[in-house]
């Protein structure tokens, strides 16, 4: 029993820090829009970055990029790059990328919707609060792309060598 306790490594997950690495506000058309009807339209861009720290470490940075347009005028962009360092060990190479690509991003996304939320209130705007994003789904929807796009040039890159 010791002997296969040893050959299977403890599977660990930690969040070692989270903070913003990068914010951005800006509000081309202030102080006009304020004079306007407030009939807004957004959209609402995520990307998600992963960087190999050393060993078992990862840095996942969160981009968020919210655009609110009135009629044809932009009233704000917010940029916000919400980042984690995550010890991540033990876990299967098959697991490891819907952690990455999903699971951390999920625990990233509340802090950068505060963000976003505070940075437009004290733009003057009424609040925006970003709904539930579902990462599993996107997730799986970006693997399905990437499996797509490889099987149309002929698999010509091994599994193995993309990179996240």
């Amino acid at each position: 029993m010791a002997d296969k306790q040893q050959q299977t490594p403890e599977r660990q997950f930690s969040v070692q820090r989270v903070y913003i690495k990068d914010v951005s506000f800006e509000s081309p058309n202030a102080p006009e829009l304020f004079r306007g009807d407030w009939t807004p339209k957004h959209t609402l861009n995520l990307n998600t970055r992963i960087n190999d720290l050393d060993k078992d470490h990862y840095e996942v940075v969160l981009e968020v990029t919210v655009t609110v347009k009135v009629g044809d005028k932009t009233a704000f962009i917010v940029e916000v790059q919400q980042a984690g360092i995550f010890n991540i060990a033990g876990f299967p190479e098959q697991e490891l990328g819907p952690m990455l690509g999903a699971y951390c991003p999920s625990l990233l996304f509340p802090y950068a919707r505060e963000v976003v939320s505070d940075l437009v209130v004290k733009g003057s705007f009424p609040q925006l609060v970003l709904q539930h994003v579902n990462f599993d789904m996107l997730f799986a929807q970006h693997q399905q792309q990437r499996a797509q796009q490889e099987a149309q040039q002929g698999g010509a890159e091994p599994a193995e060598a993309v990179q996240h």
